[in-house]
């Protein structure tokens, strides 16, 4: 039998009719002759709670420990799917990350998956199973331990479980259906894509966009899965939500795509750091080293022997920037007058393969934000991207603006 992997986040399976609502859509795809992989995430709102629960508990906590708390929530989804499905008269089971099992590094909290062997689910298939419910986020170390994926990591497991048994589609159920040229509660003539290629996917969902943990997208480019990002809470058709796809299945397409925008960013910027060889590769050691994740980077001109660097980062992360640089700074292998933060910026981007071909992007950017008065304080750009970073209180102006300014209301 075909399979096909389908994928339910925690609004999805919130609460138990939602979880019903779900096992019905499942059960329609079984009807049609697939066996089913059904991944799910913990109900709405659940991990939160268990986190908070180990971080009351246990403030510097165990690693290991962590992720066998946090992973429960999806165990709970499994079983109610399983039960919910057999009620229905379906052949179905729940299965944990250590039973299937999905082999993960030991990067507890974040780990990454390493393989999944498909004989023990293929096995169960083969002896009349129908859909196998499987705990998403979770998988177990060498060492036998629980793992997590990182937040968002169920999406990386529904991908995973696709490549791995080489399923005809993966649909990530969610509560939007679809993706869309920019986030609609931002702008509201946003447009849902009928299409839209890994690689501007990949760059949405890393630039800001929530639909999809970037992860995921990686492997499903990797791999070549096509996802389908679909509404759980609307009737569907066979051409619903947004399918995620080669660039070459897609025929015409804007220049550019969407619109994608970040509010929690920190410009920071080191004044009169010492211009030689090597300066660089200790600056973002020791940020790298600390777990600061940086974004955006410009080195200004030198003057006399001396630079400004200037870096971006979320701004939960500034407290981790500052304490590296005036560690570094001690410790004498960094010198530098001071660490200016600014935690007021928002980073507003662009995206489209349509850029590769086409001129003027740039230009007709900078020239919207300027008509409406924004100042950009960074610029960096990618083959297929263009990102500033801007007041945060103009973000929702420049996102509207450059959204009109592109005419992203209207197809191709």
């Amino acid at each position: 039998m075909p399979v096909l992997v389908m994928k339910f986040g925690g609004t999805s399976v919130a609460t138990l009719d939602r979880i019903r609502r779900a096992a019905k859509r499942v059960g329609v795809e079984v009807s049609k002759g697939y066996d089913v992989i059904v991944i799910v995430s913990a109900m709405s709102g659940k991990t939160n709670e268990l986190v908070g629960w180990v971080n009351e508990t246990s403030p510097m906590y165990d690693a290991r420990e962590y992720d066998a708390v946090v992973s429960s929530g999806e165990n709970v989804t499994a079983g109610l799917m399983a039960l919910t499905l057999q009620e229905m008269q379906v052949p179905a089971r729940s299965w944990q990350g250590w039973q299937v099992p999905v082999q993960t590094t030991s990067a507890h909290a974040s780990a990454r998956i390493e393989a999944i062997p498909s004989d023990n689910i293929m096995a169960s298939f083969g002896a009349g199973m129908k859909v196998a419910v499987v705990a998403g986020f979770q998988g177990v170390s060498p060492e036998g331990r629980i793992t997590t994926l990182g937040r968002g990591g169920s999406d990386t497991t529904a991908v995973a479980f696709a490549a791995a048994f080489e399923a005809d589609r993966c649909d990530i159920y969610t509560d939007v259906d679809g993706v869309y040229t920019t986030d609609p509660r931002v702008e509201s003539k946003a447009r849902k894509l009928d299409r839209i290629a890994f690689e501007e996917m990949l760059e949405l969902a890393s630039l800001g966009a929530k639909v999809l943990q970037t992860r995921s997208v990686e492997l499903a480019m990797r791999y070549k899965v096509k996802l389908r990002v679909l509404s759980s809470f609307e009737e569907q058709s066979d051409e619903a939500g947004t399918l995620v796809c080669d660039e070459e299945e897609i025929m015409e397409s804007n220049v550019v795509a969407g619109v994608a925008f970040s509010r929690d960013e920190a410009k920071m910027t080191l004044v009169s750091v010492a211009d030689r060889p090597g300066i660089a590769a200790l600056i973002f050691t020791a940020l790298s080293d600390a777990g600061v994740n940086v974004d955006m980077i410009v080195q200004n001109i030198s003057e006399e022997g001396r630079t400004d660097m200037t870096f971006s980062c979320p701004t939960d992360q500034v407290a981790r920037a500052e304490a590296a640089m005036d560690e570094a700074k001690g410790a004498g292998t960094i010198n530098f007058a001071e660490l200016i933060a600014d935690v007021d910026v928002a980073k507003v981007s662009v995206v489209g393969i349509g850029m590769r071909s086409h001129t003027g992007v740039a230009a007709k950017m900078f020239q919207v934000l300027s008509a409406e008065g924004i100042n950009i304080k960074v610029i960096t750009t990618s083959e297929i991207k263009i990102s500033v970073l801007i007041d945060r209180k103009y973000m929702e102006l420049a996102v509207q603006a450059l959204h009109d300014a592109f005419e992203l209301d209207k197809a191709a």
